[in-house]
């Protein structure tokens, strides 16, 4: 039996992760959201559908969620504000299911949010991808950065301010958010399942070949910051030969 919030992985090249954000009984529909995909909307697809995936093994059920926000220790009182002001506005446009997950409607809804509340609509769709992404708790509306220079830690990124050492390119790479980790993992994931060994070089010339083919420079990460991360969240990478 599917739940709410189940994330379900199908094999391919690349594999392609998706989780059920909500199940409509009456329907027999489960709108569903891709993992690690920056263009990804809610679309409904049929219960007998993924039932049938499964049962064939075209995809497998995933027993811990790799997307899931952690919950941090004691974070600051501005972020914490912050996340609150995110998940009423959140919880408030989840009032309206299956709105939320239909385009026009949504559209609709969060547009009179916005005006009601004094937001920006661009903000309240990040609200929502961030949510859908990380595992719809108010853990996943934390802001992404921590306190600047606390060791072991993701360093704030200020608005206009570059984190990290110069860039040696003509255009500086975008901050690497949570997403832009999110899309970094799946990368590595897809490049190591269809790969005896695994190499970086290759794994982030696939990453560009998918996920930025035709991107402005300035919102294409480096290969320093894309081998930067892989360390840092290797705990959630495969354990293969690395060349």
């Amino acid at each position: 039996m599917l739940l709410n919030n189940d994330v379900i992985e199908y094999a391919g090249t690349p594999n392609r992760v998706i989780r059920i954000l909500w199940i409509d009984q009456q329907r027999d529909l489960a709108y569903t959201f891709e993992l690690g995909c920056a263009t990804a909307w809610p679309r409904p697809v049929a219960l007998a559908s993924l039932a049938a995936d499964l049962q064939a093994r075209r995809a497998r059920l995933l027993l811990t969620d790799p997307y899931r926000a952690r919950p941090r220790q004691d974070p600051p009182e501005h972020h914490r504000q912050l996340q609150a002001r995110a998940w009423d506005a959140v919880r408030a446009l989840h009032e309206q299911r299956p709105d939320v997950y239909l385009r026009v409607a949504r559209a609709k809804a969060v547009a009179g949010y916005a005006s009601e509340h004094g937001m920006s609509r661009a903000n309240l769709m990040r609200y929502l991808r961030r949510y859908w992404e990380r595992g719809q708790t108010p853990d996943a509306l934390l802001p992404d950065y921590a306190n600047s220079g606390a060791p072991g830690k993701a360093r704030e990124a200020s608005g206009g301010v570059k984190r990290g050492r110069p860039s040696k390119r003509a255009v500086a790479g975008p901050n690497v958010d949570a997403a832009m980790r999110a899309i970094f993992q799946a990368a590595v994931a897809r490049h190591a399942a269809t790969h005896a060994e695994f190499s970086r070089r290759a794994a982030y010339r696939s990453l560009l070949a998918e996920h930025f083919a035709g991107a402005n420079p300035g919102a294409i990460p480096s290969y320093g910051q894309f081998i930067y991360w892989l360390a840092r969240d290797s705990h959630r990478t495969v354990q293969k030969p690395v060349r």
